[in-house]
């Protein structure tokens, strides 16, 4: 029996994962876990109404087959909830917890509902309960650290089920229900070595193969081991290998087995497999094993196949190479690499890897960005292995290397020693994230990003970065819609671009600023921000940001209804716009100069500019704008009490939005509150 492998950074969303070969052993555990599933709670008993979905524990130590068995049991019962079998991994591989936030990020997802991007745990695990409640719904929580991600993560859903796996008790979770797991049955394990080494050395000398199972203990992942080992030694009887672990006595059968792996292994294999400890969230390519053992990709992927048939690793069911770390082994692959290699090696390959890693997120955003001469280019350049074919074959690598790319982010942050390659290497994630899936997209995942650049801006002293990461964070914040916690990080952003003497960043945080408090409903200061931002354009000669300020300045003094400072603001844009050739934004502007106009109370005058604005936005072709201008002025005539000359323009708007299969533009500002003043 082998354990089921997963993302092991995330979910997925399958009634029936595929298993090599049948199920073997635990019958009886399979048995006990179903009868609990249909046993009265605790609640019921008392005759409440459970509050919560039930939760099943399954109890063992890494390698004991513990996800294996959950996965047999959602398979036997998945056809109970209709509304899907939802998967997540609570732990890294060497132990650490993955946070309830991405757990619940992530398991959103998989149910295809949107987790705003900068979210909190508290307003995640609340929209994922939200999501679940009235579903009849199976989570699998892999390899849990404790009660207190399980209890953050269960639907309010008494109709569903939880299975946990976890290495000890639920403390603190009422109703759970435990299966603690021993090693396998005899037969079965005898069963699961005959799968792998064939049926003749087991049944020649069927008392060693039992007494290999007891040295063993029935674990399977020691037993996978010893099977791969009979498998890659085909000369060798079964008596031999039980005589070998036995004659080392020394440590538990997983460590006996591991180092007598180890050391039969060729010398480049076995450095091969010590440098995978580095492999972030215990994901690896090819071309992570190349680089971290500095050699070809060929070679890599050759050696990778020949230590998962010796059990040492999983293929993972991916549409491209990729092979995952047993947790069980990770600790063992560890402790090998700082006694085989010097620290100044390991630091070395986990450079390498970052490095190529760069490299190949440079290559996969080229991909995408066909059009640019320089970055066609630069891919070019690159050595073949690492190219793309194509952008969908580099959007491909992306998807199934996301979980391993954003484990190597927080690693490489982490390490303290790296933050050149981090930088380079969270930049080069933030373009390719944002060239093959948009910035929308990708905005939970960039959240992350900027919050690693953030860590390392301020721990290497670095203002300019500092004002950048805190931009970034603060947009998302703003579009999702926590704008005062994105107006306090505007500010820090400004005092970081003051400090660092960059005028973009300082002016776009002012700009910022005001944008916050235009949205939070204080025009006054929205205007006075926007103010401050447009002298410093003003001083750079920077006309066409100038021009664009002169707009926003006008927004503010629109919604406040001061419609004479906001009539002349608008003169001022479109007076830069004509200047710098802007003829789209020259349209827009009059176009919001004659909504101004008509709030104001002056309909002809609206009227006029209205049509100027039409002319302006055919010579831009910007259909929509048209199609909006058109019906302002149909409106507009109406109101004026003359609907014979409307209906042209009505009709004018209706055929440019029927021909396109377009809407009108929204991209116009609402009057939010008006006033007596001007």
């Amino acid at each position: 029996m082998t354990d089921q492998a997963v993302d092991t950074d995330g979910v997925r969303l399958s009634p029936d994962p595929s298993e090599d070969g049948p199920f073997l052993g635990r019958t009886r555990e399979l048995k006990e876990l179903r009868a609990d599933i249909e046993r009265a709670g605790l609640d019921t008993l008392a005759g409440k109404k459970p509050p919560r979905a039930r939760v099943l524990l399954i109890a063992g130590r890494s390698g004991s087959g513990r996800t294996a068995l959950a996965e047999e049991l959602v398979r036997q019962v998945a056809d109970r909830y209709p509304d899907g079998v939802l998967r997540a991994r609570l732990s890294e591989p060497d132990g650490t917890a993955v946070p309830v936030e991405r757990a619940a990020r992530e398991l959103l997802a998989a149910l295809s509902l949107p987790a705003p991007a900068g979210a909190d745990e508290d307003d995640l695990t609340a929209a994922l309960r939200d999501a679940l409640a009235g579903r009849r719904a199976l989570l699998l929580l892999d390899d849990a650290t404790g009660a207190e991600q399980v209890d953050a993560l269960l639907p309010d859903a008494p109709e569903s089920l939880a299975v946990a796996v976890s290495s000890g008790p639920l403390t603190g979770i009422p109703d759970v229900r435990p299966c603690t797991l021993g090693g396998l049955d005899t037969k079965s394990a005898l069963e699961l070595l005959t799968r792998l080494t064939g049926s003749v050395r087991i049944t020649v000398d069927p008392r060693a193969a039992e007494g290999l199972v007891e040295i063993c203990q029935g674990q399977p992942a020691v037993l996978l081991l010893a099977g791969g080992w009979l498998a890659a030694h085909p000369k060798a009887a079964v008596a031999d290998l039980a005589k070998q672990l036995h004659t080392d006595g020394e440590g538990a059968p997983l460590d006996r087995l591991f180092r007598l792996v180890h050391a039969g292994l060729p010398a480049p294999a076995a450095r091969i497999l010590r440098l995978l400890w580095l492999a972030p969230a215990g994901l690896v390519d090819p071309h992570t094993a190349s680089a971290l053992a500095g050699c070809s990709v060929g070679a890599a992927h050759t050696t990778l196949d020949d230590l998962t048939a010796l059990g040492l690793l999983r293929a993972v069911d991916a549409p491209l190479p990729q092979y995952e770390v047993p947790g069980c082994l990770h600790p063992l692959l560890r402790a090998a690499a700082q006694t085989h290699e010097r620290p100044a090696e390991l630091q070395l390959a986990r450079a390498r890897m970052l490095e190529r890693t760069v490299r190949l997120l440079q290559s996969c955003r080229a991909a995408a960005e066909t059009d640019d001469p320089q970055i066609r280019e630069r891919a070019q350049g690159m050595p073949r292995a690492l190219r793309f074919a194509g952008p969908g074959a580099a959007a491909d690598w992306l998807r199934a290397r996301r979980p391993a790319l954003l484990a190597a982010a927080r690693l490489a942050v982490a390490d303290g020693e790296l933050d050149t390659l981090a930088r380079r290497l969270m930049s080069q994630l933030v373009r390719a994230m944002v060239a093959h899936f948009g910035t929308q997209a990708a905005a939970p995942d960039l959240y992350g990003v900027h919050r690693l650049v953030l860590d390392v801006a301020e721990r290497r002293g670095l203002p300019r970065e500092k004002a950048a990461a805190l931009l970034n964070l603060a947009d998302v914040d703003a579009r999702t819609g926590r704008t005062a916690e994105a107006l306090v990080r505007y500010r820090a952003a400004l005092d970081a671009g003051r400090e660092a003497n960059d005028p973009y960043a300082t002016g776009r945080a002012m700009e910022s600023v005001g944008g916050a408090h235009l949205e939070l409903g204080d025009y006054d200061r929205a205007a006075d921000w926007f103010g401050r931002a447009l002298a410093q354009r003003l001083a750079r000669d920077e006309q066409g940001d100038a021009a664009r300020l002169y707009g926003r300045i006008a927004a503010a003094h629109t919604y406040a209804g001061r419609y004479g400072e906001a009539t002349r603001n608008w003169r001022a844009a479109l007076a830069g716009y004509r200047r710098s050739g802007d003829v789209a934004a020259h349209a827009r502007a009059l176009s919001e100069l004659a909504r101004v106009q008509e709030y104001a109370g002056r309909p002809e005058e609206s009227l006029r500019t209205c049509q100027e604005a039409v002319e302006w936005a055919r010579r831009a072709e910007e259909e929509r704008l048209q199609a909006a201008l058109q019906l302002r002025l149909a409106d507009t005539l109406e109101r004026l009490g003359d609907p014979v000359a409307a209906r042209p323009h009505r009709a004018a708007a209706e055929g440019i939005l029927g021909q396109e299969g377009l809407k009108p533009s929204t991209d116009a500002c609402e009057i939010r509150s008006t006033s007596a003043e001007d």
